[in-house]
Parts: structure tokens; sequence; C-alpha cells
């Protein structure tokens, strides 16, 4: 028999790794993403204080009163990385750190860091 671990336990370790080398202070906090196959997740987090400062996902209510701004597709990502860099620049924010979250930088995850960036975060 083999033994096969999930791709959310190799995901898991990927970002421990990626976690010892990264984080974010006051001055520069840390962009934090989490993709489920549904939703994708954004928040901005100060770990010296242990502090979630903003957040966005897709499961907010949209302006147009949709229930949600979109799934787990490229243009919701795009709509939630504009969105946490909106509500971060509100705050004062503009430098962030970019933690992936142990995902591939593709796809949904690029797409989000590209709105971001466009809406003015520097990472």
């Amino acid at each position: 028999m083999l033994n096969k671990t999930s791709k959310n336990v190799t995901r898991s370790r990927i970002h421990d790794r990626i976690r010892k080398k990264l984080a974010g202070t006051g001055e520069r906090p840390r962009l934090n993403v989490f993709r489920s196959v549904n939703h994708i997740y954004a928040q901005v987090v100060d770990d010296s204080k242990g502090v979630t400062v903003v957040s966005a996902s897709s499961l907010e209510i949209g302006k147009d009163g949709k229930k949600h701004i979109g799934g787990g597709n490229i243009a919701a990502a795009k709509q939630v990385g504009k969105t946490v860099a909106e509500r971060a620049k509100a705050k004062g924010i503009v430098k962030v750190v970019f933690d992936r979250g142990g995902y591939l930088y593709h796809g949904r995850i690029k797409a989000l860091a590209d709105a971001a960036r466009e809406a003015g975060l520097q990472f």
C-alpha cells in the first residue's frame, strides 16, 4: 500500500515553511490568502499584535444586492483583491508582505495579487 498525503496536508506543510521566514509588522503587515473550492478569502494581518486589520472575501454581499460577489473563480479573486486593497488604503496601509498560503502563485492567487497591486498595495 502507498501512504499518500492529501493536497491540503502538503499545502499546510508548505505554508508552515513559508511562515517561518515571513511575518507581518505594524509598518508592513501580511496579506494572507485562503482559497477554498467555492470561495477565496484575503486578510491583512499585523503579526506583532496578532490582529486582523482588514479582510475581504467572495462571500460578502455585493453592491448590486447579490448574495455574494462571486464564487471560486478568477473574477471573484480580482474583486476580492481590489476590495482588500481599498480597505487597507483606507486604514493607511500601503506596503504589505504577500503570503500565498502555500498555494502556487497561479490562477486565482495570482489574480488576487495583481488586482491588489493595481488598486495601490505595494508588495
